[in-house]
């Protein structure tokens, strides 16, 4: 998702009325109580009015009171939305001690904290329709005499509870008035004892032991108080996060030396280890403040060298044959991690996105068959260089194949043992994680295909139902697709303690599948089997010999299927209430008039721009037929086109988009987590954004969505000029117009991208990706001084950008967003 152009390399990724007050009203009814033992002056026994940022209600309406000596108790009933603080108060009097308690008598049950004070609070719980809840306070004297009275207030669904953060190009994260943001792992920090702290001026070494660089796709994995997996902890977790790329100008002293010749050891390995995917531990401190630990026994980092193994069909083929691997079983690393998924066994699922473009491979054509050319062209494999030069480096150790890997020529004589041919097979992959098991060997997943993996995010599981992944590939008219599993689901196995073994089950055995879009409004999945269709020997394109063949060459067997090409398919997410996948379509540089289609509607023009393209890009959604992820067919339609919105609202702006919610290039996307009310009922959605056509405006950005459903809009025609007097039109589905439903959330600082979001199981903290702000700067003048301006807004001139996670709360200590 990252496109970044510095002074050292180029490197291209993939585009190759709503009420806004904080507060609640109250309802007016205040009544007195008198006991016999206190007779109160008008007002004196009010309760305390302690406010957070949702609703306070004081206990009332009950019945008399009889003669017990106990309590006075004022106030009034009200409502809230769904994911809100209330705070119910109330005061007792008596001449001695008395003792207090709140306790729910009536609707759906919530969690009161504080329930033995005169002030208990509570989250206002998921619902579907306005539902009243009812407490009664009890104080009781030294004698054992109870004064009652009750509240209820009414719970309406949840609605977004902030206005919009206004567009604006700070060198800061800007959020609503009424949130804190945290600064987390930040590039380079260190992650294990006796590393030292990060100079932040190009003399760092040992990133194998930091925080890795451009900080992308992230999952939150709960910690119980013993440090075992505790999927409903909201103070203590596992952040698993991918470090996507480099910023080489801010990694070194000066930049990198030597970028069109021979690549210094101690840079590159910097680089390398800089790549990859991290686990470290937070914990929510004293006001709710969040930290990583520096020296937990569970932070690891995971780079382009770590031992990996593989599973699936490919495993022991021969497409997976090196010198480090002569048996086709085992490789080294992951790079160019970019999206990521999850599943319900508790592992991480990281992403392998523009891999090809790291290896040294043309001018080796007369070593290569007919085959493998066309292979290597389909994935584009074909750099003379790779992108940072890494095959060019003479390592002190002869023997060292760190560097050597990175050259995938096929030499004259050789063959897959002594030279690196097929080290490009051995990426491109979905690998799992086990996140609480620092020693595991992460595992590549063949099953699930080999492409430029933008996402892997599951569908809905069901038990007795197979379970599906949804993946994008992130490149210029590219597809999606889907992974069907050969097992159905049982649920016991969510809490299994091999997780890796639940990953051989699941994600080892299955059918590959890839979308076929028609302008109806329907589609269908085919799937990617050797021997069907196409997928044979005999095919004139690209001959197949087998599954694994198919697998190592998806893309190629999905052009054969017919696969729709796409608008640069990234991330994917699952509607946890009803199933419907969302997938962002980025932009397309070369979507012409001529090349529109009904799911990739749009070229036109977007100033400065002078060529007709999607520049903005949109996100379709999709539901299954009959609701299960097991489903050959599917209807479809398009949630939401970016777009200014200045922008022509016929064929341009169609979903109407205002100042408070326009966005370009949607890129990162999360449905709220089903454990609380964000992802309840109606669940919400974050979007992110990958842009450099709205950056005129505003740097890239996240908004909150409360979505409808598919084909809650109706059809459009689209009318796109095409340069030369004339136009093309084409009819596609629109949901229905955002409106107040999508409204931005935050800004990132200079030159960034927003990408990665989860939050804790009880959706009250938010983590979120910085990825490369001042990507446009040099070493002596960067564009960005974040995360250091943060507090303040500033920080000392040449202080050196670096990409980290945020940590989001509400002041209130509601639900975020809500």
């Amino acid at each position: 998702m990252t496109q970044i152009m510095n002074a050292d390399f180029a490197y291209c990724d993939g585009d190759i009325e709503t009420n806004r007050s904080t507060t609640t009203p109250l309802g007016a009814m205040i009544e007195q109580r008198y006991s016999r033992r206190a007779t109160l002056r008008s007002g004196g026994g009010a309760a305390a009015a302690a406010l957070l940022g949702g609703t306070m209600l004081s206990a009332c309406d009950g019945g008399d009171f009889d003669s017990s000596p106990t309590v006075v108790s004022i106030g009034s009933s009200g409502s809230t939305t769904a994911g809100r603080v209330v705070t119910l108060t109330a005061e007792a009097k008596d001449d001695g001690a008395l003792t207090a308690a709140w306790v729910q008598t009536a609707g759906p049950p919530v969690a009161l904290s504080g329930a033995n004070t005169n002030a208990a609070s509570f989250i206002a719980p998921g619902v579907s329709a306005p539902t009243v809840l009812t407490f009664q306070y009890n104080a009781t004297d030294t004698s054992g005499q109870i004064g009652r009275d009750t509240v209820s207030v009414t719970i309406a669904p949840a609605a977004i509870g902030f206005a919009a953060v206004a567009k604006n190009k700070n060198d800061v994260v800007t959020v609503p008035a009424g949130y804190t943001v945290t600064i987390g792992g930040r590039t380079g920090d260190p992650i294990a004892a006796g590393v030292a702290a990060y100079a932040n001026n190009g003399t760092d070494t040992n990133f194998a032991q930091r925080v890795g660089d451009q900080h992308d796709g992230l999952n939150y994995f709960g910690l119980s108080a013993t440090g075992t997996r505790d999927d409903a902890s909201s103070t203590r977790g596992l952040i698993v996060q991918n470090y996507e790329n480099i910023l080489t100008q801010y990694l070194h002293v000066g930049g990198s030396t030597s970028p069109g010749g021979v690549r210094p050891e101690s840079e590159a390995i910097k680089e390398i280890e800089a790549h990859g995917v991290g686990v470290l531990e937070y914990v929510e401190g004293a006001g709710r403040s969040w930290a990583y630990v520096p020296a937990s026994s569970f932070n690891r980092r995971i780079t382009p060298n770590t031992p990996m193994t593989f599973s699936g069909p490919v495993r022991g083929t021969d497409y997976l044959v090196t010198p480090y691997s002569t048996d086709g079983t085992a490789g080294r690393g992951t790079i160019n991690n970019c999206a990521n998924g999850s599943t319900a066994w508790a592992t991480y699922l990281t992403c392998e996105e523009n891999w090809a473009g790291y290896f040294r491979r043309s001018g080796d054509n007369a070593n290569r068959t007919a085959k493998e050319i066309t292979a290597l062209a389909r994935a584009g494999v074909s750099s003379s260089t790779g992108s940072y030069g890494w095959s060019t480096v003479v390592a002190a150790d002869s023997g060292n194949t760190l560097f050597r890997r990175w050259d995938a020529r096929a030499t004259t004589g050789g063959t897959a043992t002594t030279d690196w041919r097929n080290e490009p097979n051995q990426f491109g992959w979905v690998v799992e994680i086990d996140p609480y098991v620092p020693t595991s060997t992460p595992r590549k997943r063949t099953a699930l295909g080999r492409f430029n993996h933008e996402g892997c995010w599951p569908g809905n599981m069901v038990a007795g139902r197979k379970p599906a992944w949804y993946m994008g590939d992130d490149a210029q008219n590219e597809y999606l697709y889907k992974f069907v599993s050969a097992t159905p689901w049982t649920a016991n196995d969510a809490a299994a303690t091999d997780r890796l073994a639940m990953g051989d089950k699941y994600l080892d055995t299955g059918i590959l599948y890839v979308a076929v879009f028609n302008a109806n409004g329907t589609g269908e999945w085919r799937p990617l089997v050797f021997g069907t269709g196409p997928l044979t020997a005999s095919n004139a394109t690209y001959p197949f010999a087998s599954q694994a063949d198919v697998l190592v060459n998806t893309r190629l067997a999905a052009d054969a299927l017919g696969a729709t090409p796409m608008d640069r398919p990234e991330w994917t997410a699952v509607n946890p209430a009803t199933g419907e996948l969302y997938l962002t379509l980025t932009n397309n540089s070369s979507r012409t008039p001529a090349r529109v289609d009904a799911t990739n509607p749009r070229a036109y023009l977007d100033p400065p721009s002078t060529s007709r393209s999607n520049r903005n890009g949109h996100i379709l959604r999709l539901r299954e037929a009959g609701d299960t992820t097991e489903a050959l067919t599917f209807a479809w339609d398009i949630y939401a086109f970016g777009a200014g919105s200045d922008l022509d609202p016929t064929n341009i702006n169609l979903s109407g988009l205002t100042a408070d919610n326009d966005f370009s290039s949607p890129d990162g996307l999360r449905f709220g987590r089903a454990s609380n009310v964000s992802g309840q009922n109606k669940p919400f959605v974050w979007l992110q954004t990958d842009d450099g056509a709205f950056t005129d405006v505003t740097n890239n950005q996240m908004l909150l969505g409360l979505p409808g459903s598919v084909n809650d809009g109706g059809t459009r025609t689209v009318s796109n000029a095409d340069g030369a007097g004339g136009t093309v039109t084409a009819v596609t589905r629109i949901g229905a117009a955002p409106g107040g439903n999508l409204r931005r959330f935050l800004i990132g600082p200079v030159d960034c991208e927003i990408t990665g979001v989860d939050s804790t199981p009880d959706g009250r903290t938010l983590f979120v990706g910085v990825q490369h702000p001042g990507e446009g700067g040099t070493p002596t003048a960067p564009t960005s001084n974040w995360p250091a301006t943060q507090a303040s807004g500033t920080a000392p001139a040449g202080t050196r950008p670096r990409s980290a996670l945020v940590v989001i709360t509400k002041n209130d200590g509601g639900v975020v967003g809500l």
